[in-house]
Order: structure tokens, then sequence, then C-alpha cells
């Protein structure tokens, strides 16, 4: 009786949920300042001022700003201490099909 043998798996088979990439949005809102959500950056994130600056005016100037990547639950984590300081956040799937939403509001 032959043995079946099996073709390996490829790349695309082997990643799991865990291995897909997240991302933490945070998005523009008219209550906080400019200056508080710069300091949130740097605080939260141990960003650099000038890198939660730069992360800040995006914020402020086109709406959003990709804040922060990893898996899911380092993300979700990410976006609840964005809601407990106050800032508007969101959790996005990166990497695929960019004509649907993959935006998941928590809270």
């Amino acid at each position: 009786m032959a043995v079946p043998t099996l073709a390996p798996r490829t790349d695309a088979e082997e990643r799991t949920s865990e291995d897909e990439s997240w991302a933490c949005i945070v998005d523009d809102d008219p209550i906080n300042t400019t200056t508080y959500v710069q300091r949130v950056f740097m605080s939260y994130f141990g960003y650099s001022s000038s890198k939660a600056y730069t992360l800040m005016m995006r914020v402020h100037t086109q709406g959003s700003a990709q804040v922060s990547t990893g898996p899911r639950e380092r993300m979700e984590t990410d976006v609840q201490a964005m809601h407990h300081r106050g800032l508007r956040a969101r959790l996005e799937k990166q990497g695929g099909d960019d004509s649907r939403d993959d935006s998941i509001h928590l809270g």
C-alpha cells in the first residue's frame, strides 16, 4: 500500500491570525489639545518629542495617524490605553484588501 505524501506548507498556510499585523489608529477630535496628544504619545509609547509631534500633526491635519503596529492583542491594549487617556482610537487590520473597512472600534 502506498503512503500518501503531503505537499509542503506554503508561508501563507503557516500564517495564523496572531501573525497578522494590526495597527492602533488615533483619530482627531475637537476636545484634546495638540500638546496633550503629543504628551500622550511620548508617555505611553515612549516616542521622542519629535516623533510624537510628527504623529500628532498627522492626526491634526490628516484626521488620523497609525501610532503603533503589532499583534492584535497588543494593539487592542494600545487602543484601550488611548481611550483611557481620552483619545479616539481604533484597531485596524493591516495589509489586506483596501476596498473593505477592517477598522474595529473598541470600547
